[in-house]
């Protein structure tokens, strides 16, 4: 156990610095960005990355992750009552996350198909790659050459050299080339002021009362479920990735300690990062120094090199976006959308669709996992009924899975109107799922015997027997 957590941390340590240090410098303008969508200062959401992603590096279930503030339908709740308010509902948020990490609910990541996660993961793709055209179009010519040698570097130098990654040598490289020309470009400081400050350690100044935790709580609530639905999602991910496995339960718990503590030194919730994540992946990492190091890079940044920090041009920045989603979105899910059940591919579409049309990616998710759910359901709902009649004698034999969506196929195929006869019912080829199916076994056998018919059920495998003998009202007699 010991040897495997040294293992998490120390495994390839320069090559984890490295991508830390490239992650720090993609987190500072999305944090501030995020700020700016709440409605707070930046130094909120630069606290709240700093926070945890160092805090997830420690408690959290999967090395090698980045995670780091997120607005995260908090707007209203600061512009309504304030930025203490936003503190208050991000401790309950990290409280109720440690609570279902603590309730394992990481093993409801088992229910989400793969079309779902295919779909998840190109919506994720489009937004990061939208959410960059601001800082692309419309802006200079100079922009867009620092975007041209950007991509240039990032796609060309890992062919030729891999020792420091890609885009850590765009972001030195160009920033200096700002510095010296003073090119005509946007830069980080163009998205907000940063303060060079520690975070203090503060109890929201809120009333402790029912008043104020039911303003908080539907806040905490959506947060708490959008923040691990992101947050697990994009552990798988990176298992995949990684080609390695992840404690889900314990991100669950790691995400929520990390929020806790974000919300008592005035920082905002957050959750796992899939763009910087992915940076993170490409640029080498494989341990939980890199995720360490990506959040304390990010707080010696802050502190001693702010003025440096602000003048780092927002092309290259944007540059390694546009990189990460197009490495992040699957091509080969148009060769998917042809071959796949039309119903998976159905539901893949309608998730990205989703996610875009809402913008938050939980209710795709969820909506794609409703919807994959129901045509799993209609697909195995299929009951096939085979009639054989001989001298009064009727045997119908059954195929396919009975519960509540197909008591109705298999209930039309039944002929109700044979009287005096003897009829046998065979679930050899059949299954009893739920109550709904026993409860139709029994409106049938009632049915048959209101005609004067002797009825027998027979061949129920073992678990549809000991359902049949806790909920149905037929006796011994009928079983054989």
């Amino acid at each position: 156990m010991f040897k495997s957590y040294i293992e998490e941390w120390l495994s390839n340590p320069g090559k984890n610095l490295l991508a830390g240090i490239v992650v720090a410098l993609v987190l500072i303008p999305e944090a501030i960005a995020f700020s700016i969508i709440a409605g707070v200062d930046p130094m909120v959401g630069l606290y709240a990355a700093f926070i945890i992603a160092t805090t997830t590096s420690i408690v959290g279930g999967r090395p090698a992750m980045i995670s780091g503030a997120a607005a995260l339908i908090v707007t209203p709740l600061v512009r309504e009552h304030g930025v203490d308010y936003l503190f208050a509902a991000t401790i309950l948020m990290g409280i109720i996350q440690l609570l279902l990490g603590i309730l394992k609910i990481g093993r409801l990541m088992k229910f989400i198909p793969r079309s779902v996660m295919i779909g998840f993961v190109n919506a994720l793709a489009i937004m990061i790659f939208m959410s960059q055209l601001e800082h692309i179009f419309g802006i200079s010519i100079s922009t867009y050459i620092y975007i041209a040698i950007t991509l240039l570097i990032v796609y060309i130098v890992p062919k030729y050299f891999k020792a420091i990654p890609a885009p850590l040598i765009a972001i030195i490289l160009l920033t200096t080339l700002y510095m010296v020309t003073g090119s005509n470009v946007r830069t980080v400081g163009d998205l907000g002021t940063i303060t060079r400050e520690f975070p203090d350690f503060l109890i929201p100044q809120v009333p402790f009362n029912l008043e104020t935790l039911a303003i908080i709580l539907p806040y905490s609530l959506s947060m708490a479920i959008v923040g691990l639905v992101e947050s697990l999602l994009t552990a798988k991910i990176v298992d995949e990735a990684t080609d390695s496995h992840s404690n889900k339960n314990k991100e669950s718990r790691g995400q929520g300690i990390a929020n806790i503590i974000t919300g008592l030194f005035g920082g905002m919730g957050g959750c796992a990062m899939i763009g910087q994540s992915v940076i993170n992946v490409k640029s080498g990492a494989r341990s939980r120094l890199s995720t360490f190091t990506a959040g304390v890079f990010l707080i010696i940044l802050i502190l001693l090199l702010g003025d440096v920090v602000v003048q780092i041009p927002m092309p290259i920045l944007a540059g390694i976006m546009v990189m990460v989603s197009i490495s992040t979105f699957d091509w080969k899910s148009f060769k998917y959308v042809k071959q796949a059940p039309r119903t998976d591919a159905v539901v893949m579409i309608l998730t990205v669709v989703i996610v875009l049309f809402t913008h938050n990616l939980a209710i795709g998710v969820i909506v794609g996992v409703i919807f994959s759910s129901l045509f799993f359901a209609t697909k195995i709902s299929n009951v096939h009924v085979h009639q054989t009649i001989e001298n009064h004698f009727y045997k119908y034999a059954f195929t396919g899975q009975l519960f509540f969506v197909s008591i109705d196929s298999m209930m039309n195929q039944l002929d109700f109107s044979i009287e005096n006869s003897q009829i046998e019912l065979d679930f050899t080829h059949a299954h009893l799922w739920d109550d709904s199916a026993i409860n139709a076994i029994d409106s049938m056998v009632k049915k048959f015997e209101d005609k004067n018919n002797t009825v027998f059920v027979k061949q129920l495998n073992t678990d549809s027997r000991k359902i049949i003998s806790e909920l149905s009202q037929l006796n011994e007699s009928h079983l054989t």
